[in-house]
């Protein structure tokens, strides 16, 4: 990844995006006459909204700020439009960048930027030939007199905390199983400065996790259960915040085998809530958020394999209750359900939790944002629909009325682990707020977590969600 750093002089070989409006004059970027006429030219009266000069010594880019009616719509379009600069950057073969922010534009200038380093992500990890394909991007810098540098670290740690989140959902299970994405959980815990606790098998089986050890019957792996612990000196919340991420590191659908292409083979990223949960543990740590935060990720895989639990069979939860199973592909309630759960111990102010929980939420709003739902008041609701749209990945909020209880009544146990036909992704939320007692959200990343075409900085594959939202949110506090 590039890095991100502050420049504080100019030189005239210095490639530069310059951030501005129409207004601005042109005339203090080492531009010839015959330049700024061009580029006044394209903005007035071709409406071009980016405009490339190659000086042969260096490249510039005249970036405008196209404004919206909203303007977090603003900010996102400067994103988007870093990641088409980002493709000419890198087929000239560009190794350094400074964005110039020509019009104290502060949060254009870090949205732009935020853009450019995310469309520089990539996973070469199992490429023969990583540096024939590695962008030529390697540092971005910002000249700004109104940034400062703790602004442009943040930035720098945000992006990378991302793209951490991002590698671990593009890892395949081969590699990364439950117990190693544990052990990748401890060395972000050792870099950033917070603690990590692992559970394994006995000790999930002590605890009498029964959703979690149901899901894993079918797998010759173990699952494990995380705990992330970050707890500043001078936090400013005294009850903890906890964010539990689903970590089902493959899914085959167990014996209510999911159906093939298009279901199954994106199946690696069914741990994409467990990976934004350790990411955005990273990113507050190495920030020194003064914020309590505790992470939670409960990790398996789900197989068809060995002594796998069957439709009929009912499962003993941790908290007691029982679960008729009745469709082995709705493992992630079952794992999610003995986290939340557990959470209860730490009397928490307010528990996140974030999984790619149902093929429901794809079919209500696509990929363009979060299915949310959950019982926390309208302030901390309004809040984390702010921080959505502050960092675009916006929050759907679902109605979570008591009719929907209805649906997930048994027979002979508890509750039942599938609904009706009808509001998969509300009666799996209803299903998850059985095991709660405290303020609860329920996002279902299902939708965003990974593309199968790359759609401006959020490239094919893993796209990190979350992170951004779940740090901007806690920022906020």
């Amino acid at each position: 990844m590039a890095t991100i750093s502050q420049k504080n002089a100019l030189n005239n070989n210095d490639n530069i995006v310059i951030i501005c409006s129409k207004n601005n004059s042109f005339t203090n970027f080492n531009l010839s006459k015959a330049e700024i006429d061009f580029v006044k030219k394209e903005i007035t009266k071709n409406d071009k909204k980016v405009v490339f000069i190659n000086q042969l010594n260096r490249f510039v880019f005249v970036q405008l700020i196209e404004t919206k009616n909203v303007n977090y719509l603003t900010i996102e379009a400067l994103r988007k439009a870093a990641s088409k600069i980002h493709a000419t950057i890198v087929e000239n073969k560009i190794d350094s960048i400074t964005v110039f922010d020509a019009e104290h534009k502060t949060a254009e200038t870090i949205a732009f930027t935020e853009g450019l380093a995310l469309s520089n992500y990539q996973f070469l990890k199992y490429k023969k030939d990583k540096k024939k394909e590695e962008n030529s991007l390697k540092s971005i810098s910002i000249f700004s007199k109104d940034i400062t540098s703790a602004q442009i670290n943040e930035l720098h740690i945000l992006t990378e905390a991302t793209n951490i989140s991002r590698t671990l959902v593009n890892e395949p299970q081969s590699f990364l199983t439950a117990t190693q994405l544990s052990k990748e959980f401890q060395k972000l815990g050792k870099e950033a400065g917070f603690s990590v606790e692992v559970f394994n098998k006995a000790k999930i089986k002590a605890l009498k996790m029964g959703g979690l050890l149901s899901v894993n019957l079918g797998s010759i792996e173990p699952p494990t259960f995380t705990i992330m612990e970050y707890k500043p000196k001078k936090a400013k919340n005294k009850q903890p915040i906890i964010l539990v991420g689903k970590g089902v590191v493959y899914d085959t659908g167990g014996v209510s085998l999911k159906p093939t292409p298009n279901s199954m083979d994106m199946m690696k990223c069914d741990m994409a809530g467990g990976a934004a949960v350790g990411a955005t543990l990273y990113a507050i740590a190495k920030t020194k958020l003064p914020v309590h935060v505790i992470g939670i990720v409960p990790a398996t895989d789900n197989r068809p394999g060995e002594n796998a639990y069957v439709p009929g069979d009912v499962i003993t939860m941790y908290n007691g209750l029982t679960v008729e199973m009745l469709n082995a592909d709705a493992e992630g309630r079952m794992i999610l359900a003995d986290a939340l759960a557990y959470a209860k111990k730490y009397k928490p102010q307010l528990v996140i939790d974030l999984a790619t929980l149902t093929g429901a939420a794809v079919a209500a709003i696509g990929t363009s944002g979060i299915v949310a739902m959950g019982t926390a008041d309208e302030k901390t609701k309004n809040k984390l629909k702010q921080s959505g749209n502050n960092v675009f990945e916006r929050l759907a909020e679902m109605p979570f009325w008591d009719d929907y209880d209805e649906m997930i009544k048994s027979d002979i146990a508890d509750m039942k682990n599938l609904g009706g036909p009808y509001a998969g992704s509300i009666t799996a939320g209803k299903f998850l707020a059985r095991y709660i007692d405290y303020p609860w959200m329920h996002f279902d990343i299902a939708g965003p977590a990974f593309l199968t075409s790359k759609d401006g900085y959020r490239l094919k594959g893993g796209t990190g969600v979350g992170v951004r939202l779940l740090f901007d949110y806690l920022k906020g506090l």
